[in-house]
C-alpha cells in the first residue's frame, strides 16, 4: 500500500500540479504559474505573491478530498497520454474558441458606447485561436507521431520549439486578463458579457493545465524514453 507524502514548501508547483488532485485549481485561484514556470518551489511562488504557504497547502489538501474523478496525467503511458491531451485539450480549445470569439464580438458591438467594454478582445481571441491551431497541428502532425513511435530522446529540438510557443500562449493569457480586468465583468454587465468572462476564465484554466501536462509530464518522460510503445 502506498502512502501519499505530505506536501512541503520545497515541492515544486509542477510536481504538485501533476500529483495532487485540485492543486492546479488552487494555483490558478492565486495566480501561481504552474505551467511555464512550474519548477519554482511552492515557498518561492507564495513569497512572490505574498501568500501564506501553509494556507495554500491546506487549500490543496481540501481540494483533494472531493476530487475522485480528476485526471491523473502522470499515470498514463506516453501514447495514451497523447491521446488524452488531444481529446481533453486540443478538441476542447477548437470547440470553445469560436464560441467565445462570437460572444466577444457581440459584447463589443452591443456595448460600443461603454468605456468598460473589452475593446480589442475579439481580435485578441482570434490571434490566440490562430496561434493555438498552428501549435496543435505541429504537435499532432509531427511531434506526437515521433513520441508515439518511441523516439522521444531524438525530439529535443521540436520539444524546445513547443515549449517556446507555450511561453507565447502564456503571454496571450496575460493580455487576455488585462483586457477583461481579470475576467471580472463590470457592474450591470449583461448575461452575455458575464457568460463570456466565465468562459474565458475556463479557457485560461484549461490552457494552463494543457501547458503544464505537456511541459512537466509528457515532454520530460518522452525525452527520457519513458514507456514508449506501451499500449
Amino acid at each position: 500500500m502506498t502512502t501519499t507524502q505530505p506536501i512541503t514548501p520545497s515541492d515544486s508547483l509542477a510536481k504538485l500540479a501533476a500529483s495532487r488532485a485540485g492543486a492546479s485549481r488552487v494555483f490558478h485561484r492565486h495566480g501561481l504559474d504552474f505551467c511555464c514556470h512550474g519548477s519554482v518551489s511552492l515557498a518561492s511562488a507564495c513569497a512572490q505573491e505574498q501568500l501564506e504557504v501553509g494556507r495554500v497547502i491546506a487549500e490543496i489538501e481540501a481540494e483533494a478530498g472531493g476530487d475522485g474523478g480528476i485526471e491523473r496525467w502522470s499515470e498514463w503511458p506516453v501514447p495514451e497520454l497523447i491521446d488524452r491531451i488531444v481529446a481533453h485539450f486540443h478538441e476542447a480549445h477548437r470547440r470553445e474558441l469560436p464560441r467565445l470569439i462570437e460572444m466577444a464580438r457581440t459584447v463589443e458591438r452591443v456595448h460600443a458606447g461603454k468605456t468598460t467594454r473589452p475593446t480589442g478582445l475579439a481580435d485578441h481571441l482570434d490571434l490566440m485561436r490562430d496561434a493555438l491551431e498552428l501549435h496543435m497541428q505541429k504537435e499532432e502532425q509531427a511531434l506526437f507521431p515521433l513520441l508515439r513511435a518511441g523516439h522521444g530522446r531524438m525530439a529535443a529540438a521540436p520539444i524546445s520549439v513547443m515549449e517556446r510557443e507555450h511561453e507565447d500562449h502564456a503571454r496571450h493569457l496575460a493580455r487576455l486578463r488585462a483586457l477583461t480586468n481579470g475576467h471580472r465583468p463590470p457592474e450591470g454587465a449583461c448575461a452575455t458579457w458575464r457568460g463570456l468572462y466565465l468562459g474565458l476564465a475556463d479557457l485560461e484554466r484549461a490552457l494552463m493545465e494543457h501547458i503544464h501536462v505537456e511541459n512537466n509530464v509528457l515532454f520530460p518522460r518522452a525525452l527520457r524514453g519513458g514507456d514508449a510503445g506501451l499500449p
